[in-house]
């Protein structure tokens, strides 16, 4: 389980291809300390399991269903990712809880800066529309945000100086994919009225 509160970046080293499995070798320093194989690290909101350690390079394997739904099919060596260690028993919740578990990817489509901030503008997909609230909450790249203005087909991001400082959302263009996650609490009330709507109908 995660927090959405990102620790950092890390920048990927490598990148190999094998017949079903690709492999990525990230950077981690500074987020390594009692990392062991096995565990459990959000990568740009991407659950991944640690397969190998050297030192502060640590290895990931991603399976064809997670190239599929995530930016992870996209990424290449030298690329930033936004990093969270899994949360730990007393751990501050300060963002909302999330699984690791990506819904879709969504398209930057408008990008505006605001004095300190940025506004984003990104692309409500079809799959994660009924669950996309005004003030709700969403995670974009494992960084838990509040949604600003909703449309069909977009809805906005307001982003402050310290989250463009530690994560890699700033650097983002328009035309880049996000990964987005919807939190199981909203997934299961908007589910649970949809199902009363259908059977009042």
């Amino acid at each position: 389980m995660y927090t959405g509160i990102v620790s950092g970046m890390c920048q990927v080293l490598a990148i190999e291809d094998g017949e079903e499995i690709r492999s990525f070798v990230v950077e981690l320093t500074g987020h390594e300390d009692g990392l062991e194989i096995g565990a459990s690290v959000a990568l740009e909101g991407v659950c991944m399991t640690v397969v190998a350690i050297d030192d502060s390079q640590i290895r990931f394997d991603a399976i064809p269903e997670t190239l599929k739904r995530t930016t992870f099919g996209s990424l290449e060596e030298g690329d930033w990712v936004n990093v969270e260690r899994s949360l730990k028993m007393g751990d501050e919740l300060g963002g909302h809880v999330l699984s690791g578990h990506v819904m879709t990817t969504a398209q930057i489509l408008g990008k505006t800066e605001r004095g300190e901030g940025i506004d984003l503008i990104i692309e409500n997909p079809e799959e994660a529309r009924p669950y996309i609230l005004e003030k709700g909450f969403i995670a974009v790249d494992g960084m838990s945000l509040t949604i600003g203005e909703v449309s069909d087909e977009s809805f906005a991001l307001h982003i402050i100086p310290e989250t463009l400082r530690i994560t890699t959302i700033g650097d983002k263009r328009v035309g880049n994919s996000v990964n987005i996650e919807i939190d199981s609490r909203t997934q299961a009330v908007v589910e649970t009225v949809m199902r009363n709507l259908e059977d009042n109908a």
